[in-house]
């Protein structure tokens, strides 16, 4: 892996609400390398999705500067950011954010439609994502139709329709059962090597620790420790 695709430095984040500020990220330090499958774990509260919103450019940190493919986003405007998602980001919400008036294939298809793809281009692409999660049979049908599970999937396909760079998941395989939770770390693994893709992973699921390249420990709004993926797993045992 030859240079970082994610830098992170002293990066801090408050939020204020009506009688207080609330501290989400203490000073955080992260380098994510290009091509790397980088999960991102600690306890509930301690700063996870805050520093993937800001990777992804969804947040903006209050000091602190974050380098993601060499654009220094905090420099970017808020038109710029949303441009430079649409090219190289994906973000997988833990919510999943799916268009309820829109069929599975169509809220697939959204990302490639607003860059410019042909819609017959866009829903065949839609099309192929969708067999690869297993999820071929349900294209026409809409969200509310769908288990958990299933919507999940179809979040993840969109995420990765526009071929990103950098595609950032909060807690991917909180809905799937244990068998699809490993198909898609599986279909993230081979995306990740085969395509150079950088994955960054917020996860409170201990099973998935194997598929990762290396693991960021956070507590209290900092990254408190980085193992790799098989010694977060040995210390999980």
């Amino acid at each position: 892996m030859a240079s970082h695709a994610v830098e992170c430095r002293h990066l801090f984040k408050s939020f204020s609400t009506a009688s207080s500020s609330v501290t989400a990220l203490a000073g955080v330090n992260l380098a994510v390398e290009q091509g790397e499958l980088h999960m991102i774990v600690g306890p509930s509260g301690c700063g996870k999705t805050t520093l993937i919103s800001v990777v992804a450019g969804i947040l903006t940190q209050d000091s602190g500067t974050c380098i993601v493919l060499g654009q220094v986003l905090n420099q970017m405007s808020q038109r710029e950011k949303a441009l430079f998602r649409g090219k190289s980001v994906g973000f997988v919400f833990q919510a999943f954010n799916l268009i309820p008036t829109l069929t599975v294939a169509e809220n697939v298809a959204v990302p490639l439609i607003v860059n410019g793809y042909s819609h017959k281009d866009s829903f065949r692409e839609a099309a192929r994502l969708l067999s690869r999660v297993g999820l071929e049979d349900r294209i026409s049908e809409l969200p509310n139709r769908l288990s958990g599970g299933q919507q999940q999937r179809v979040a993840i396909a969109r995420a990765l329709i526009h071929s990103p760079k950098i595609v950032v998941c909060d807690e991917p395989t909180s809905a799937l059962d244990h068998e699809n939770g490993m198909k898609i770390l599986s279909l993230f693994r081979e995306l990740s090597r085969e395509h150079q893709v950088t994955l960054i992973i917020v996860t409170h699921d201990s099973r998935i620790y194997r598929f990762a390249d290396r693991v960021s420990l956070m507590d209290d709004g900092k990254v408190v420790a980085v193992r790799s993926g098989a010694d977060a797993v040995e210390k999980t045992l």
